[in-house]
């Protein structure tokens, strides 16, 4: 009986992911993937028809899908939009900094990332603006916010913050309160806090 298609589509993935954690995405060759997933560069292929480049790039977007599952998961617990912004920036900022394969590419190529992940910014950004219009939905706008507006605005700061947290300590959680409440939602929701 032959492996399920999702399982060896995963066993190639996770794979790249340790030869890129190992190699760096330049170095990563689809024999070091195949050896390494046990497999022949003939299944690789068979999966990936654009050979590395299409392998690298997926292999980046099911990481990022990856770490959007996890993100999801730690904001769904929290009760207000307030909260689920405090929460995912701490999560976010400690995911990006323990990530073994992020942190050795942006070290060492992060030119290479870039590229690579610029297609999958878009996604991203989608992805955040229709969850946070629905999230915005419980909450009071200022008068002359929009919904789609504010979502925008909001998906964007999150994102940035993420990827270059400024001056803020976004391990401190009074400190990403304070972010949160200032920069993100101030100009958005009517306050409730003095």
């Amino acid at each position: 009986m032959s492996e399920p298609a999702v399982d060896t589509r995963t066993r190639i993935l996770e794979a790249a992911v340790a030869c890129v954690e190992r190699w760096g995405l330049a170095k990563t060759t689809l024999e070091d993937v195949a050896t390494e997933a046990g497999l022949s560069r003939a299944t690789l292929y068979r999966w990936f028809v654009g050979g590395r480049d299409q392998l690298i790039t997926e292999t980046v977007a099911w990481e990022t899908g990856r770490f959007m599952t996890r993100l999801v998961e730690v904001i769904e617990a929290q009760a207000g939009l307030e909260d689920k912004l405090v929460h995912g920036l701490m999560f976010g900022h400690r995911a990006v900094h323990d990530h073994l394969l992020l942190q050795r590419i942006l070290n060492s190529e992060p030119e290479l990332f870039l590229t690579e992940f610029h297609s999958t910014v878009p996604v991203l950004d989608e992805l955040a603006r229709d969850y946070l219009v629905q999230q915005l939905g419980h909450e009071q706008l200022r008068p002359g916010v929009d919904v789609d507006g504010a979502a925008e605005y909001l998906s964007r700061l999150f994102l940035s913050y993420l990827g270059s947290h400024g001056r803020w300590d976004l391990a401190d959680r009074d400190q990403v309160r304070r972010l949160v409440r200032t920069q993100l939602l101030a100009g958005v929701l009517v306050p409730t806090h003095p």
